[in-house]
């Protein structure tokens, strides 16, 4: 694709109406270069703030609305927050020699939205993962659960919201996750499909990675913590909360990373025909034998995205261009040497069925929370704006309350402090995010 560079006004449009998307719109506000910002959902009270409200709605079903809007309205850039536009094939439609789009292509996107695909790539190219059987007939999978009565984990294939994985520690609840998965289809179609995979054991982490489809950049690492409830019990979520950067590897290991796992499986879809350019995100399982990959996905991942970009120094806009243009060697990407910590703040009832329209208090005494050194910052997750303007629940997640300090100790703490001030019916978080590690020094 011929390459073009980076207008001295770049309009951005995003998609995207979580965390995630306010943490980059934020970010993005930053940039000296940016024009207009259009955002698919000004629902959320904080992106609201940032962007307009684009009136054209994301609907691959009317691609020729989508590219007339984005071309009336001179869209230099798309940046694709959520996974399911890109398994849907967004950036292939939008994607034109003027207009770029951050985000990977349909073919490329299977590395998540497939999840027998990616296992499959991982095994032709050699990618230590779990072993893992697949099937798409409930009974088969049940006599194989009947045959093993060692821990498993059962995954959907298709996308389940990052919430398709259970971890089962008897049979028992193997056989749970089978129904709801297959039988009783709790996540649609994805779960036609199921994966039965070895359950490993160790310290997860999160790699992420820009690719251009030529070059790779990686990010600092993170630690994420998906069950919902402290010292990771209870249900898995989309992310209670996660910091950065993770000491559990360091540039070494990293370096181990992208040759063993990240090279390997880029150079995987390039023997396909797929060039990827994106952010690639790694979740590895540190075993004693070594890392190896829980999954792959094809976007930021959330709540790792709040830290990532809580600590990056620099323009944005340049990185993602960038990235979108195969011209990553031209660039240098920072980050600050502080460490950042996201807590989610979510609410009652949530992974599973929860109230909205509960008014949410204290955001603003919680960010002029810090000094010199210190900052926090809250990012909407699932917030809305009544219409005399009070502040109100809208989703599970709630908000990311993020903090930038000296060390993980500080971060967590001033974190938790600024959780303490926010208040809303049923509000839960966790206060014990980067306690594995913090248990893993302490021991020593």
């Amino acid at each position: 694709m011929k390459r073009v560079s980076l207008p001295d006004r770049a309009n951005v449009l995003l998609i995207g109406g979580g965390g995630r998307e306010h943490a980059i719109a934020h970010a993005l506000s930053r940039s000296p270069r940016l024009g207009e910002l259009w955002l698919t959902d000004t629902a959320n009270a904080g992106l609201g703030r940032l962007g307009r409200r684009s009136p054209q709605p994301v609907d691959l079903s009317n691609v020729f609305m989508m590219q007339r809007w984005c071309d009336r309205n001179e869209i230099d850039l798309v940046v694709v927050g959520p996974e399911a536009p890109l398994a849907a094939g967004i950036t292939d439609v939008l994607t034109t020699d003027r207009r770029r789009v951050f985000g990977p292509s349909k073919a490329a996107a299977q590395i998540e939205s497939n999840k027998v695909f990616a296992k499959q790539l991982m095994r032709h190219a050699a990618i230590p993962t779990a072993a893992a059987r697949i099937f798409s007939e409930p009974e088969t999978a049940r006599a194989y659960i009947h045959a093993h009565e060692e821990p498993c984990v059962v995954k959907a294939a298709g996308l389940a919201e990052g919430k398709g994985a259970f971890v089962c520690e008897t049979p028992a609840e193997a056989l749970e996750a089978l129904q709801q998965l297959m039988v009783s289809r709790v996540f649609g179609d994805a779960g036609a499909t199921i994966l039965i995979e070895e359950k490993l054991t160790g310290q997860e982490v999160s790699v992420l990675a820009l690719v251009d489809g030529r070059s790779i950049w990686l990010l600092d690492p993170c630690q994420d913590h998906k069950q919902l409830g402290e010292a990771d019990t209870g249900p898995n979520t989309g992310g209670m909360g996660a910091y950065c950067p993770t000491p559990l590897l360091d540039a070494a290991a990293m370096d181990a990373v992208q040759r063993q796992i990240i090279v390997p499986a880029i150079d995987a879809l390039r023997r396909e025909g797929i060039a990827y350019r994106g952010v690639l995100y790694t979740g590895l399982m540190l075993t004693p034998a070594g890392p190896k990959v829980l999954e792959f996905n094809c976007r930021f991942g959330d709540p790792e995205c709040q830290a990532l970009l809580m600590r990056l120094e620099g323009d944005l806009l340049e990185i993602l261009w960038a990235t979108s243009t195969g011209s990553l060697n031209d660039i240098t990407i920072r980050f600050d040497d502080r460490t950042a910590c996201c807590v989610v703040m979510c609410s009652e009832g949530y992974p599973g069925a929860y109230e909205k329209g509960k008014v949410i208090t204290g955001v603003e005494a919680a960010e002029a929370l810090g000094g010199d050194q210190e900052e926090v910052r809250v990012f909407h997750a699932g917030t809305t704006t009544a219409d005399d303007g009070t502040l109100l629940t809208n989703g599970g997640r709630v908000l990311g309350v993020t903090a930038l300090a000296e060390d993980l100790p500080s971060a967590r703490d001033l974190a938790n402090a600024a959780c303490r001030k926010i208040h809303f019916q049923g509000a839960y978080f966790r206060r014990d995010i980067g306690d594995r590690v913090l248990a893993k020094v302490s021991d020593r």
